[in-house]
Parts: C-alpha cells; structure tokens; sequence
C-alpha cells in the first residue's frame, strides 16, 4: 500500500507542481495587468467619456466630432480555464471569466482614452463597448471600445460618465 502511494505522488507531483506554478504566475500576470490599468485610468481621467446615447457636451468652437476606437484581444491562462471548467460543472459563478472580461474593456476604454488624447480631444461620447469570444473555448476575448471624441467645455465633473463598473 505505502509503495502505491508513493508510486503515485511520483507519478503526479510534476503535474500538480507545474499546475501550482502556472496558477501562480498567471494569478500575478493578471495582479499586474490590473495595477496598470488603475495607473492608465487615473493618468487619462481628465478625458471625460460619457455613454449616455442622447447626451451631447458643450463643444468648443470649431470643434469637429471624430471616432476614436480602443481594441484589444485578451487570453485566459489554461490553469484558470480548467478552474473555470471544473466550476461549471457545479453551476458557480465564473469569477475568472469575469476578472477576464473585466480586464479586457478596461483596456479597450484606456486604449481608446489614449487615442483621444493624443488627437487632443478631452471629450469622448456615444461610448459603445463590444466584446466577442476569439476562439470556442472562450479563453480568448477581443474587447473594442468605440465613440465620439471632441474638445469640449464641459468639465469632468459631468454627470453624464461612464457607468462606476467599467472603470474601476
């Protein structure tokens, strides 16, 4: 009995070792991703973006409305999608699908942020968020954040924003 158990732990040590390894450094990459993000929202939050559909700011004059787009494509690591499998089994709530998703239109709204600033416009309205499965196993997701950017007079103390989920 002591000779199988230890055959065993031979056999799947590498396994859980290498599992234990990718979760870590999978789990830090995302912390990291994260921690940027708040950098890059907090850098462009003088660029007001508002999602309301019938909301237009008080341009400035000769102010020209031009689209400014955002995209990014985002992958799950295959640790957290074997989680993700096993929970959904259970019917529990996929948090590492959420984070993922989360991640990928907080990117794509900081891209498009970037975009505006540097055609400097301080104003982006109409925002509209798409976000699409890349590949079958849903480990993959392209995010693309899109709206109208101006120069306008209205202040970022607006109330018209962009809704407290999506950028924090």
């Amino acid at each position: 009995m002591n000779n199988s158990l230890t055959q065993m732990l031979i056999n799947y040590a590498p396994f859980i070792l290498l599992f234990a390894a990718g979760w870590f450094f999978g789990s830090r990459h995302e912390r990291q991703h994260l921690a940027q993000l708040r950098v890059a929202e907090q850098a462009l939050g003088d660029i007001v973006v508002s999602s309301e559909r019938f909301y237009r700011p008080t341009l400035a004059a000769h102010s020209e409305g031009e689209l400014v787009l955002g995209s990014v494509v985002i992958a799950q690591d295959y640790f957290k999608m074997i989680v993700a499998r096993v929970l959904s089994l259970f019917g529990k709530n996929l948090t590492t699908y959420e984070t993922l998703l989360d991640r990928a239109r907080r990117e794509a709204i900081v891209r498009m942020r970037t975009d505006a600033k540097a055609k400097g416009y301080n104003h982006i309205y109409g925002l509209r968020l798409e976000v699409t499965n890349v590949n079958q196993l849903g480990s993959m997701v392209e995010a693309i954040a899109y709206g109208t950017a101006v120069i306008s007079h209205d202040t970022a103390s607006s109330t018209t924003t962009v809704p407290h989920h999506l950028t924090t």
